[in-house]
């Protein structure tokens, strides 16, 4: 996966509307729930403002994945905060197999997978599929003595430790660039 390959694949996926619109209603319907609730604290806000280094976050999802339905319109929500260094965009896993076959999570095809590309679409990270706080989440419903049997939206409380776990990600990938040799002799910073 060079930089010129990732590049491509950025230039092929959708924004993250045009994406959701694959979905049938019921998909989008999901997909905008989750959105109309999440939002950055004004601190979360502030900090992503303050990025002041181009980063591409290439997401390879299933509009039909409840795990990507929970988490990418969290990420979309960070890049939206700072539009101008953040550009965030969705690929289709099954329509994508030359990108997602080679990104298997604890040996399977999970989604969501989160490619963090520098300016120049270098890798900077992948992660995926769920973030700490979503397994924790997790955990407590699935293991021990009792099991939940419904899919339940998750909790506001759940959502917000979700956002803050994939902006921490992502500021550290910001880190990451700010302080990389390569990009500060570029930037003359």
């Amino acid at each position: 996966m060079d930089a010129k390959f990732l590049q491509r694949k950025f230039e092929q996926a959708a924004i993250y509307r045009n994406y959701v619109a694959t979905g049938t209603d019921e998909q989008q319907r999901r997909w905008h729930q989750v959105y109309d609730v999440a939002s950055l604290t004004p601190g979360q806000s502030k900090l992503a403002e303050s990025f002041v280094r181009q980063m591409h976050i290439l997401i390879v999802s299933g509009v039909w994945c409840g795990d990507c339905v929970l988490q990418v319109p969290l990420i979309q929500k960070i890049a939206e905060a700072n539009p101008d260094k953040i550009h965030c965009r969705i690929l289709d896993r099954d329509l994508h197999r030359d990108l997602s076959a080679g990104l298997k999570i604890c040996g399977g095809d999970r989604v969501p997978v989160v490619l963090l590309l520098a300016e120049d679409f270098e890798l900077c990270a992948i992660t995926g599929d769920r973030t700490l706080s979503r397994y924790r989440a997790m955990a407590a419903q699935q293991l021990g003595p009792a099991c939940p049997l419904i899919l339940t939206p998750p909790s506001e409380d759940e959502l917000r430790v979700t956002l803050q776990d994939w902006l921490n990600e992502i500021e550290r990938v910001h880190l990451m660039l700010r302080l990389s040799g390569r990009l500060r002799v570029k930037h003359g910073d």
